[in-house]
């Protein structure tokens, strides 16, 4: 016989062993404590986490024996008493929501991962009087009859951009995507080689042309194109040119490209249509959007249809909003993909209260959170850093270990990649691993993400609002303690 063989055979009834210790499932449904689970919970939610708890140990036992290897299981008690906690925490796992509040310590302000835009607070007013009852949606109540629930947004929209006509759908890939499978399906859209960008999550601009049933010519090249380029490429095929702003990244240095009157002419001589992509959706008029495209310069140089997010520098849900001449948007609106694409009346709830703020732009720049983040001077930071410093230091953690630092913080979700927005962030000193008190942040109630830095945590202030302060100080002395 082998050594392995010894062993195997020599490991085989310590296995067995360990599996006869384990509780079956009815012995464990049996004890008190899982009675009284029964009572709280449906019963085959209950005998559903019970089963999953045995067999993943039985799992655990049987792979830690194969390989020779410890195991939780083969230390843990596994007896029925044993496994009603675990059953518990699946069980109350199971029915908890899965999205949790988290402050954003991060300095990004409008943080793709945990979220992007907050909303304000007309706009949340907005989605609960949209959630807890019947709206008119699509009924004219003047009327008594049917109506699109484009109605809610459209003349504002319409107002605060000077274009002709406007459409919302789910999210901005999805309007352009409509955009193009309206204007150029089976024929050919013209882009910019340095404009083919990559949108997030591996979904790419040639990507979304070729669902619309376009095909793709890239013009010029990475750094430099200009009209002749376009000029030459133009075919009896071209249908539309596609203009995408380069919203997640810069190309600087070397670099040219034609205004964007130039490709609308181009296109309007031959019948076709201009689409600009301009992703972000910067309104305000913050120095910092400075470097954005304006939306309105776009509508006046001639662009037939201008796309652009919802929730990212606009500061609302997440929609996708189409602007432009009227016909452009009326073929969009027909389109089948309209009713595929169409967004949830939630997000449109939200987006009109968001949208109409914008009326008055003072009043926007004060309550939409995205805008108010990025436009606090940093004054106003640091006040709140020093704030959270004076709550850590009452609830025990030494002053020598907290220090207010100057951070830079970030537009995020792609937007305005290369600007430093100034920011103050409140650094602790930790004893030990800092990286396990961040994880230890993340797990509390509420979760708070920050930044880690020379073994530090870094807390930084800029998209933190003031009501905010007390919990995340709370958070943190509860991470630290």
């Amino acid at each position: 016989m082998t050594p392995m063989a010894e062993k195997q055979k020599r490991e085989d009834p310590e296995r067995g062993e360990r599996l006869r210790g384990l509780a079956a499932v009815d012995e464990v449904l049996r004890e008190p404590a899982a009675r009284e689970l029964l009572e709280r919970y449906p019963r085959a939610l209950v005998v559903d986490a019970v089963r999953a708890v045995v067999a993943r140990l039985r799992a655990e036992i049987l792979a830690a024996g194969a390989a020779g290897e410890a195991s939780a299981a083969q230390a843990a008690d596994l007896t029925a008493a044993a496994l009603v906690p675990w059953v518990t925490r699946l069980v109350e796992a199971a029915v908890t929501p899965s999205l949790r509040r988290v402050i954003n310590a991060t300095g990004v302000v409008v943080h793709t991962n945990l979220g992007r835009a907050p909303l304000p607070r007309e706009a949340v007013d907005a989605v609960v009087t949209a959630a807890s009852g019947y709206t008119d949606l699509e009924y004219n109540l003047a009327r008594g009859e049917r109506a699109s629930r484009q109605d809610h947004v459209h003349d504002v929209l319409c107002t605060v951009t000077g274009a002709e006509d406007a459409l919302v759908v789910n999210n901005n890939a999805a309007a352009v995507l409509l955009a193009l499978a309206a204007t150029a399906r089976g024929g050919e859209v013209l882009v910019a080689r340095g404009q083919l960008v990559e949108i997030g999550d591996g979904f790419r601009i040639p990507d979304i042309l070729r669902e619309s049933g376009a095909e793709l010519v890239e013009v010029g090249t990475t750094n430099r194109t200009y009209l002749k380029d376009f000029e030459e490429a133009w075919t009896a095929r071209t249908r539309a040119v596609l203009r995408v702003h380069t919203s997640n990244y810069r190309i600087v240095g070397f670099t040219a490209e034609p205004a964007l009157e130039e490709l609308a002419g181009l296109a309007h001589a031959h019948g076709a249509v201009l689409v600009d992509d301009l992703g972000s959706g910067a309104l305000a008029g913050l120095p910092l959007f400075g470097e954005e495209p304006a939306l309105a310069a776009s509508i006046a140089a001639g662009a037939d249809v201008v796309t652009f997010s919802g929730d990212k520098l606009l500061g609302g849900p997440q929609a996708g909003v189409a602007v432009g001449r009227a016909a452009t948007v009326a073929a969009m609106r027909r389109h089948p993909l309209a009713r595929a694409l169409r967004i949830d009346k939630l997000d449109l709830a939200a987006l009109d209260a968001v949208l109409r703020l914008y009326l008055d732009p003072r009043r926007a720049l004060a309550e939409i959170p995205t805008l108010a983040a990025l436009a606090a001077p940093i004054d106003e930071v640091r006040g709140r850093a020093g704030r959270l410093r004076a709550l850590l230091i009452g609830g025990g953690v030494p002053g020598d270990r907290l220090e207010l630092v100057d951070t830079v913080a970030r537009a995020g979700a792609g937007a305005l990649p290369v600007t430093e927005v100034p920011s103050v962030a409140v650094a602790v000193s930790v004893d030990g691993d800092a990286a396990r008190l961040a994880a230890a942040l993340r797990r509390g109630a509420p979760a708070v993400v920050c930044r880690l830095h020379d073994g530090r945590l870094l807390f930084d202030l800029r998209a933190v609002r003031d009501a905010e302060l007390d919990a995340l100080a709370g958070a943190a002395l509860a991470a630290l303690a």
